[in-house]
């Protein structure tokens, strides 16, 4: 049994591409064309495909910071953006910046501050607040870049290779804050080389090949953005809680939790590690609040595995006995 959200298509659209295509120049080539998608609110959305396919220019167009040459773009969600490279000529420190961009985004001083000040902790660079932005490592002024799309609770939240340059530690955290912009109803799209980022969490997947866009199996492995890897070779998380007498999980828990009985009567809702805080934090805060037990990582399945909810695809004739 599996607790699900809403699937993406019976979410509020966000904001969708409709015939959109992108090129440099009157007769320069196509980067994009005829590219439909939408992007529903509370979705995780991932984009594949080898270098140089478009999936810059199309996240780009997604996040508002490029025009599509042919199409519409309906909908302007308040949109954060973590491009591939940070500027870091910008005459400011890193708590300066931020601070900056608070006020930019609407924050009053000392809000803005406070935001900063937390964003900077939350990703181990508070010890580089007042560093001008150019003396920044290159991890360093990633995380800053990260921060900064953070900042106001976005609506739409665009990444473009943001845990590229990250330590691990600073990569967990980007994965946390990405289940936590979801699980409050925000919606996120990315990049990432790796195939194991956020495995098992992204409500779809899209392919970007031969200028065109296409839907993807998210149960698939994603081989495009490098090596081969299924969706559910990623670490998982086993939240064993007790709710009140004879009640479900409630609805719409961050991850899609598989749920099952455990021990003593009680639930264990197993997520993708990404989500496991953001379910910690739905089921301490539900009316009334569930009773956390044990929180454990369960050992990985040998051999394939169905995804909760679907049944194995039978052998083929000739493997059956």
């Amino acid at each position: 049994m599996r607790a699900l959200r809403p699937p993406p298509g019976e979410l509020r659209t966000t904001l969708a591409l409709e015939g959109v295509g992108r090129r440099y120049g009157p007769r320069g080539p196509w980067v994009l064309r005829d590219v439909e998608l939408a992007v529903p609110a509370g979705a995780l959305l991932r984009i594949v495909g080898t270098n140089g396919t478009g999936k810059s220019t199309l996240l780009r167009i997604v996040a508002g910071i490029d025009r599509p040459t042919v199409g519409r773009v309906r909908g302007r969600p308040r949109t954060a953006y973590v491009p591939e490279r940070f500027p870091v000529e910008l005459p400011f420190t890193a708590v300066g910046y931020l601070t900056h961009l608070g006020r930019v985004h609407g924050l009053r001083g000392r809000p803005a501050a406070h935001a900063a000040a937390r964003w900077l902790e939350r990703f181990g660079a508070a010890g580089h607040a007042h560093t001008p932005l150019a003396e920044l490592s290159k991890g360093t002024s990633q995380k800053v870049a990260v921060a900064q799309a953070l900042l106001a609770d976005p609506e739409l939240l665009v990444l473009d290779e943001a845990w590229t340059g990250l330590d691990q530690r600073a990569r967990a955290e980007l994965d946390r804050a990405v289940a936590e912009r979801v699980a409050d109803g925000g919606a996120v799209v990315f990049v990432d080389h790796d195939p194991r980022r956020l495995a098992g969490a992204a409500d779809a997947v899209y392919h970007v090949h031969g200028a065109g866009l296409a839907p993807r199996d998210p149960d698939g492995p994603l081989a495009a953005d490098g090596p081969a890897g299924p969706r559910a070779a990623g670490r998982r998380v086993r939240i064993e809680a007790v709710g009140p007498p004879g009640a479900a999980p409630p609805d719409g828990l961050p991850g899609a939790p598989e749920v099952a009985g455990a021990p003593d009567g009680g639930t264990a809702l197993t997520v993708p590690a990404a989500y496991s805080d953001a379910l910690l934090r739905a089921l301490l805060t539900a009316h009334p609040p569930w009773h956390i037990r044990a929180v454990t990582e369960p050992p990985a399945p040998e051999g394939p595995v169905a995804p909760a909810g679907r049944a194995p695809h039978p052998p083929k004739p000739e493997e059956r006995p």
